[in-house]
């Protein structure tokens, strides 16, 4: 069993502890936030030591691992810091706002030895596993390109003082909230992204809160990803190849459907549909987490890719300032 901290119990923090609460490799026992008083009740309820300081954390030698939930530009120094203190880190998206920041949390990873996981939980989901084998095995033929959007309604509740409504926190209109997300999907079916062009606006919420990307990879491969923190809820997930075509519906990425191509290209076979309902990717995440540190099997989601994100990140950045395409890396 795997004894972990959370640094962060906002509501996604809180998510986090619900979902391993009946795990039987990791279990949250500590706790650190920045105000006690906001955290009382959740950790009264959830059986969590509340600490007022994050280095009690590190200094806890029952304490194997720590999560993350906190504001974005913390990570680098809250990695950096549970590394040296041979702390295994689980960290929620986005890893990094900027690529010199990922590559300090990666080099201090290393230099300590431990377990370092980013939290992109769509990974594990087995409708996208479903899609990777989809694209992997050759089953789509050469995929021609890649529609990705997810709506959200939570950029509308935000406050002025709101640490996700500040744009040195949040940049990039809804990347940080749902983007990354979509874009880490495409690179773990696709690869490496050349190119990117980017558009991000204000519609209804007090900050930027959509965002539209085209994206070209290496292979020559086209996507598209549209995001909002202030539209009606929805998800879908799409990859089209010239030997079918295959797509997840649903915020919680229940339904997949597999169309596979005929030789009448006029019409398509008759889609196949896998519903797995209730799936905790939450759960699934950070039992690979505990996983990984007591073997020696890595984390699922390469540090490579985890990088490379960071990179199509940046360049999102620079593409909304200019209006131009730019490179990646």
């Amino acid at each position: 069993m795997i004894n972990a901290a959370i640094a962060g119990l906002g509501w996604w923090g809180q998510n986090l502890v619900n979902a391993v609460r009946a795990s039987d490799s990791i279990r949250i026992t500590t706790a650190h936030t920045r105000h006690e008083a906001t955290a009382a009740a959740f950790c009264q309820d959830a059986g969590l030591r509340w600490v007022g300081d994050f280095d009690a954390i590190l200094a806890d030698q029952s304490i194997d691992a720590v999560v993350l939930a906190t504001p974005h530009s913390l990570h680098a120094d809250q990695v950096r810091r549970a590394a040296a203190a041979g702390k295994a880190v689980f960290v929620e998206k986005p890893f990094a706002l900027t690529l010199a920041d990922a590559h300090a949390m990666l080099d201090a990873a290393a230099r300590a030895g431990i377990v370092l996981a980013v939290g992109f939980n769509r990974r594990f989901h087995p409708s996208m596993a479903r899609m990777r084998d989809a694209v992997k095995s050759g089953q789509l033929g050469t995929i021609i390109t890649i529609n990705a959007e997810q709506t959200a309604l939570h950029g509308l509740a935000l406050t002025e003082d709101a640490w996700r409504a500040q744009p040195e926190e949040a940049p990039g209109g809804a990347m940080t909230a749902i983007g990354v997300h979509l874009v880490d999907g495409m690179i773990d079916l696709l690869g490496r992204v050349a190119e990117v062009q980017a558009v991000v606006t204000r519609r209804a919420a007090m900050v930027e809160d959509t965002t539209l990307l085209t994206l070209r990879f290496e292979s020559g491969a086209l996507g598209q990803v549209f995001c909002s923190t202030a539209a009606t809820p929805h998800y879908r997930f799409a990859t089209y190849g010239t030997e079918g075509f295959a797509e997840i519906l649903g915020h919680p990425m229940a339904t997949y459907r597999l169309v596979p191509a005929t030789s009448d290209h006029r019409r398509p076979a008759e889609p196949k549909v896998t519903e797995t309902p209730g799936f905790n990717m939450l759960t699934a995440e950070l039992e690979a987490f505990a996983a990984a540190i007591g073997s020696n099997h890595p984390f699922p989601t390469p540090l490579s890719d985890i990088l490379h994100g960071v990179e199509v990140f940046e360049a999102v950045l620079r593409s909304a300032a200019s209006g131009r395409w730019e490179r990646v890396g």
